[in-house]
């Protein structure tokens, strides 16, 4: 992604903290936070990964024709268990296009893969602990809700591994890796809203998933 690109994603990150702010600060109801619930990875991250893994998925390198689907954009925060952000976090998300497949070569459709979409992205957290991807909201495939799967690489620390929901989509209630986290307060930690974006001329989507970890961030 270009530094201009990125930059003009800065307000809508600024927007999307409000939430984690009065949690976040030092000592401020940390001890409340309850942790994201692990999720398998999956058989299908990318056996080969794309030659632009950016935060854009969207758009490959500097190509003009943009992939099929409803804009969404995707952020949120990296937390310690102690309720701070944790910095030089790698966010990884994966997902199928609009059709259905995955960036793998094992994917069941992968004939009609949307050559446009990138499938796949990376971010690192700042200070702040957001990461901010551009993409297009989950569709389902056989046998699965929709959902964006995502890998956390902390330096020192197991991968983390999880994935993210649609609030209220009737087909989360039947899934079975939704529902197999059986405390309903926890589960509801992976489902979020994908909103509309205000004014938004194209009928882009906001979605904001923070993430807590059972790590305490180093100093």
């Amino acid at each position: 992604m270009s530094v201009s690109r990125f930059v003009s994603r800065r307000g809508f990150l600024g927007s999307m903290t409000f939430g984690a702010a009065a949690l976040t600060a030092p000592g401020a109801f940390a001890e409340e936070l309850l942790r994201t619930p692990r999720q398998t990875e999956g058989p299908f991250y990318p056996n080969r990964l794309p030659l632009d893994t950016d935060n854009d998925l969207l758009i490959i390198n500097e190509g003009l024709t943009a992939a099929v689907g409803e804009i969404t954009h995707l952020g949120g925060r990296i937390l310690g268990a102690n309720g701070q952000p944790i910095r030089n976090a790698l966010v990884e998300i994966w997902q199928v296009d609009s059709h259905g497949a995955y960036l793998h070569t094992d994917s069941g459709n992968a004939d009609q893969r949307d050559k446009n979409f990138q499938g796949f992205g990376r971010f690192l957290t700042g200070s702040s602990g957001e990461y901010y991807f551009r993409t297009i909201k989950p569709v389902a495939y056989p046998g699965r809700t929709p959902h964006i799967h995502f890998a956390v690489r902390v330096p020192k620390q197991e991968t983390f591994t999880t994935q993210c929901y649609i609030k209220g989509d009737p087909r989360n209630q039947r899934d079975g890796v939704f529902m197999s986290v059986r405390d309903p307060k926890v589960r509801d930690l992976l489902a979020v809203d994908f909103a509309p974006v205000k004014n938004s001329r194209v009928g882009e989507l906001a979605a904001k998933f923070d993430i807590v970890l059972g790590v305490t961030p180093e100093a």
